[in-house]
């Protein structure tokens, strides 16, 4: 065609009379000077190029990884700030103590800690703890805080629950009511006790507890230390023993905490006791008078009387009644019950005061009745001293109730 190019092969190439593309028209004369300067347009991008920048997809993409770089910066910078607010000192200027109420929850806590001039921030208090997930491992009680504790050492400190301590002791021997009155005398404690335990059923000890805690919850835990300790040592018990219950362990060890005036004497007192079991003799001991005619009380404030020692409607009245008593007199302690279970190896059937605070014993009732005529010579000697001495009557009425009071006509072995 004319107008055509071709190349060296014949092939048509362009016409000369189309224009390339970018190329000025030359058929067209700029209209001034300025316009004929000005630079040609670039040539437009290609179609399938133009597409793929503007790939919803691919935006969507892009500003989706643009806000995680933005989030995650800002999270490193409020962890950072975060973690310099949390270790740095806090703001008491001296040692205090914060009590932490049962039932309260981790803000009302943050709150108080803030207000008391403990912390400086309560919600960095708020959310550390629910970021550590420690917001309801916080224990109740009441505890030292040192001057400028960190938000940390509050935290943690709160969380361990190491609060400060108070303690109740309950001695060895005392009936439950004497506990409970105790118990009641105990300003730390809070909560009524609506009923006596069962006599036997606590185990004497000091026992440390946190301001605020019920009397009923130390009972149950007193109740179950005694548990504990009797299945704990119930297998190791002598095999020869008399007794088949813990529960007849435990009655027979009360005797024995109030007879045994001395720690060595109790395994040597429990097996006088387990003997006369095993020859089905009376038991014949004092304290379980007295526990009969206080009314569980324990204490008379007065020698036994010789009516109280015949009185046969005393069902605790062993001088009257065979075998142990309808329940245990006391609380014993631990020495106590372990001396049941592991009884001394004696034949002894008889043992009376022997003036020094300990006993004498005797396996033979005629051994036991010189042993007697010697504690009443020593009985009218000590008579002798408190009237030349009143001051020393209160001392001496203790004494005479927790002794054996022998008499003469009674045969023991009734």
């Amino acid at each position: 065609m004319p107008g055509d190019y071709y190349n060296a092969n014949g092939n048509s190439r362009y016409s000369k009379n189309a224009a390339y593309r970018g190329q000025r028209d030359y058929s067209v004369l700029p209209r001034s000077p300025s316009e004929a300067l000005e630079p040609e347009r670039a040539p437009e991008p290609p179609e399938g190029s133009r597409g793929r920048r503007q790939n919803p997809i691919v935006v969507f993409l892009n500003r989706l990884l643009t806000f995680l770089l933005v989030l995650l910066i800002a999270v490193g910078a409020t962890s950072y700030v975060v973690r310099l607010q949390f270790d740095k000192p806090g703001p008491l200027a001296y040692p205090t103590v914060f009590v932490v109420p049962r039932g309260e929850g981790v803000s009302a806590i943050a709150r108080r800690l803030e207000q008391e001039g403990i912390i400086n921030d309560r919600w960095t208090f708020f959310i550390a703890a629910r970021y550590f997930k420690v917001h309801d491992k916080i224990k109740a009680g009441e505890y030292n805080i040192k001057a400028e504790a960190s938000l940390r050492d509050v935290l943690d400190t709160l969380v361990e629950g190491k609060s400060i301590l108070y303690s109740v002791s309950v001695p060895e021997g005392l009936t439950s009511w004497q506990v409970i009155e105790r118990l009641k005398a105990n300003p730390d404690l809070v909560g009524d006790i609506l009923e006596i335990p069962p006599e036997g059923s606590l185990l004497p000890d000091t026992y440390r507890f946190a301001r605020g805690t019920s009397r009923d919850e130390l009972i149950r835990r007193m109740q179950g230390e005694q548990k504990k300790f009797i299945e704990g040592l119930w297998a190791t018990r002598s095999r020869d023993l008399a007794l088949t219950t813990p529960e007849q362990v435990i009655n027979l060890a009360a005797i024995v905490e109030k007879e045994a005036s001395r720690a060595d004497e109790r395994p040597r007192v429990a097996a006088v006791y387990l003997n006369r079991l095993k020859k089905r003799m009376r038991l014949e001991a004092d304290p379980t008078i007295i526990y009969g005619a206080s009314g569980g009380k324990g204490t008379l404030g007065r020698p036994i009387l010789r009516s109280e020692v015949e009185d046969e409607t005393n069902p605790y009245n062993t001088y009257r009644n065979a075998g142990l008593p309808p329940t245990p007199i006391a609380n014993p302690g631990r020495a106590a019950i372990e001396a049941v279970l592991k009884p001394a190896r004696s034949s002894d059937l008889f043992f009376v005061a022997d003036g020094t605070g300990a006993h004498v014993f005797a396996e033979s009732y005629s051994d036991h009745q010189k042993n007697v005529a010697r504690w009443r010579a020593i009985e009218r000697n000590q008579r002798e001293e408190r009237a030349a001495d009143p001051a020393a009557d209160a001392v001496a009425l203790d004494k005479l109730q927790a002794v054996d009071i022998p008499l003469p006509q009674r045969n023991p072995h009734r």
